[in-house]
């Protein structure tokens, strides 16, 4: 598997471009951006579901979340960049393990979320109290994603060596 994302890199451009002086910063820059669109987007919707900001028209927020979707997509494209072009780097790290993992598990409370509560949040005058389920679905999101942003930043820190069989 590993040879085949490497393949695939080199075959498309995307390890030469990453290995070149601006690709990965350049990548990294707009994962960043990426990242501030889907939480600035997901984080303000929950924190509102949560009880901040009572003013703001869940109806209102709604409408921002195609941005957080423009900002999942281009974590998604950024993201695969990085990992085809240090597979090695990626898929054998717990960090990044577990950033998947609660990705997953936003996305599974996302989905909680339009399956059960979206025409109740919507329907909810600014001034109202959302029920206790819903608050709960907001603040599993929350978690989930810092949990993402934690575990992202701690790959650095727990890349395996690119010799790491002692056997090899």
């Amino acid at each position: 598997m590993l040879e085949s994302l490497t393949n695939f890199a080199m075959n498309t451009g995307i390890l030469g471009f990453m290995n070149s002086a601006w690709g990965w910063p350049i990548i990294e820059s707009l994962h960043f951006v990426g990242l501030c669109l889907l939480l600035g987007t997901v984080g303000v919707f929950d924190l509102r579901m949560l009880g901040v900001a009572r003013g703001a028209s869940f109806i209102d927020l709604h409408k921002l979340v195609p941005f957080g979707v423009a900002g999942f997509g281009l974590n998604v494209l950024t993201g695969a960049m990085f990992v085809v072009s240090a597979p090695d780097q990626y898929l054998f790290n717990p960090a990044f393990i577990s950033k998947l993992l609660f990705m997953l598990i936003a996305g599974l409370n996302m989905l909680c979320f339009y399956a059960l509560y979206a025409r109740e949040v919507r329907s909810t005058p600014p001034s109202d109290q959302l029920v206790s389920r819903a608050k709960i679905v907001a603040g599993v999101s929350l978690l989930a994603w810092c949990l993402v942003i934690v575990c992202g930043r701690l790959i650095t820190y727990y890349r395996p060596p690119y010799h790491w069989c002692v056997f090899c």
